[in-house]
């Protein structure tokens, strides 16, 4: 059995502050496929997203130094790829977002299976990729940490450096916007 399985990622940044580089091998392969994911879910080009992933890696063996290993590793690191996702999202005139499951947002009343076979599948795939492309990133991120990433709201407020409230807020903000584009587009469907 690999004991660094039996560590905390606390414990293996320890260790890597302390010089044990093959512990950080171990926080890159608990991190890595958790980083794509959210990666692809805030920018739409994979290469893109690969190349960002492995410059919040560089970041986070070069700053763990100032880590503080009685504070929760998984925070810190997502506030590093936040920082890196939000920087190349400026640099980017258009960021669609890979599909996801309308119902993990919009459960059964919003969605029922009558509605949902009446239009084809594609088009509501491509449709609620451009309602999170027109989201304030604001929302989208909160929403993208809440839903697919299964943050709570300490660990969103802790990455995006704002009041747990203020995620609370931009949640429900960004899925009342969602309804409301959702809404309209049903109306002229």
């Amino acid at each position: 059995m690999n004991m660094e399985a039996n560590h905390t990622d606390e414990e293996m940044a320890k260790r890597v502050q302390r010089g044990d580089v093959e512990a950080f091998g171990c926080i890159v392969d608990r991190y890595e496929d958790k980083l794509l994911r959210y990666g692809r879910r805030f920018l739409s080009d994979s290469d893109d997203i690969a190349d960002l992933v492995q410059d919040v890696f560089l970041k986070t063996y070069i700053n763990i130094q100032n880590f503080n290993t009685e504070l929760r590793f998984s925070p810190w690191i997502y506030r590093i790829a936040h920082n890196e996702f939000v920087n190349a999202l400026k640099k980017k005139t258009k960021s669609p977002l890979s599909f996801f499951d309308v119902d993990v947002l919009f459960p059964h009343p919003a969605f029922e299976e009558n509605y949902a076979e009446e239009i084809d599948r594609e088009t509501l795939k491509n449709t609620f990729e451009n309602f999170l492309n027109v989201l304030d990133p604001k929302y989208r991120e909160p929403i993208i940490l809440f839903y697919f990433e299964d943050m709570g709201y300490q660990e969103i407020a802790d990455i995006l450096h704002i009041p747990i409230s203020t995620v609370g807020v931009r949640i429900a903000r960004g899925k009342k916007i969602l309804k409301k584009l959702y809404e309209s587009f049903k109306i002229k469907n």
